[in-house]
């Protein structure tokens, strides 16, 4: 469980060092749960029906978590 929980901790910094970058154009990033290697994010305000928005979650998004935490395997929109 602990580990679980350090997992989530990354993944918030990863998250709030992309954050500004999300919020410059209007929308914002809510962590919702990290399963099985896997982070599911909910994109808030513009960036919730841009449609860019898959673009920014594969390019932007996933590859700064990616990097930040190397054995996170995938981030999901829910």
């Amino acid at each position: 469980m602990a580990e679980a929980n350090e997992l989530k901790a990354k993944v918030q910094e990863a998250l709030e060092k992309i954050r500004p970058m999300l919020q410059a154009d209007g929308g914002d990033i809510e962590l919702v749960d990290v399963v099985d290697k896997v982070v599911k994010v909910k994109l808030k305000g513009a960036c919730g029906c841009c449609p860019m928005s898959q673009m920014t979650l594969q390019m932007g998004v996933q590859r700064a978590i990616k990097e930040a935490i190397p054995e996170i395997e995938r981030v999901e929109s829910v």
